[in-house]
């Protein structure tokens, strides 16, 4: 009787109870995805075992962050290729807009890059200007590698001041070289890039400090001497240390693309906490109880008698 008691009381607290006022920390973020060549660069896994590109690991790692952000956050999204990133959309609430923000995710593709160049810094640095003047914060998707190669003198530095946009650069790729994939003007995948395939060497500004030493250099018609660079430009892996230096001179955090989840707590411990006004509702936990409790009282009653009916009857021994 006094658990059927309980059960009405809980029963009748799911009309009386109002919802609960609370408040989470939620997120307004602009995501900027790499989309060039090099982001073609296989040296992922599926679950399934399969080879994944950083492109498409990009795109899943902020699907399955965009279904774990509280409602109420809000993401814009743009693509970066060349020197400069392209706004998709401006900032759109992920509950509402679920369907339409996961579409747009998916459908992201490196054949709507405009041109083949890669300049990561000056990217970045317009990246953190759009996400500035969206008022949100920034999360930058790349693998870091610069086409063409940088000067030897370095990259342009970062004007603005360190820490005034919060975010995340995120490093994508591994560790290793790997071949990039190259396509034809259809978009079919026909081989690898090869040395002679792209710039191995930036000549852009003063020669390095051992021009001098190289084959065929003259001063003023071969500052950087005679014959083609060689190099690994025509490879790929995560340029975590040029991120990192980036990171530090703008006042971003680097987290790396280890698959396709785990942005979520980098983003949360980088970004900027946003109260979003919430509520909690108990009723559907009151009714769940009394339901629990109900069917409880109902098992256990029958269940006893079973025992007690099974545990008077006298053994019974076969003959052999």
């Amino acid at each position: 009787m006094q658990a059927l008691a309980v059960v009405t009381g809980l029963v009748l607290a799911t009309f009386a109870v109002r919802t609960v006022p609370l408040t989470r920390d939620g997120i307004e973020m602009l995501a900027v995805v790499d989309i060039t060549g090099s982001m073609n660069v296989r040296d992922y896994q599926r679950a399934d075992g399969t080879a994944a590109s950083r492109l498409d690991t990009a795109k899943a790692a902020l699907r399955e962050l965009v279904s774990q952000l509280p409602c109420g956050s809000r993401l814009a999204l743009a693509i970066f290729t060349e020197r400069r990133p392209f706004l998709l959309f401006t900032p759109i609430e992920v509950c509402r807009d679920f369907s339409p923000l996961d579409g747009a995710l998916g459908s992201l593709d490196w054949r709507m890059a405009w041109e083949g160049d890669s300049r990561i810094s000056a990217g970045l640095f317009r990246s953190i200007e759009m996400a500035a003047s969206l008022g949100t914060d920034l999360v930058f998707i790349t693998d870091g590698q610069e086409a063409p190669p940088l000067p030897s003198i370095g990259g342009p530095s970062y004007e603005g001041k360190a820490g005034a946009v919060r975010g995340l650069i995120v490093g994508a790729g591994g560790t290793a070289l790997a071949q990039i994939p190259k396509f034809d003007d259809r978009g079919r995948e026909t081989g690898f890039y090869g040395e002679t395939d792209v710039q191995q060497e930036n000549r852009f500004g003063p020669p390095p400090t051992d021009a001098e030493n190289r084959p065929g250099y003259d001063a003023r018609n071969a500052p950087f001497g005679g014959t083609a660079a060689k190099g690994t430009e025509h490879l790929s892996s995560v340029r975590e240390p040029y991120l990192k230096t980036l990171a530090g001179e703008t006042g971003l955090a680097y987290a790396h693309l280890d698959g396709p989840g785990g942005l979520l707590r980098p983003l949360l411990d980088a970004g900027t906490p946003r109260p979003l006004p919430g509520s909690l509702d108990l009723r559907p936990l009151l009714g769940s109880a009394a339901l629990a409790l109900l069917l409880a009282v109902f098992a256990v009653r029958p269940l006893r008698a079973l025992v007690r009916r099974g545990g008077s009857r006298p053994l019974r021994w076969k003959k052999a």
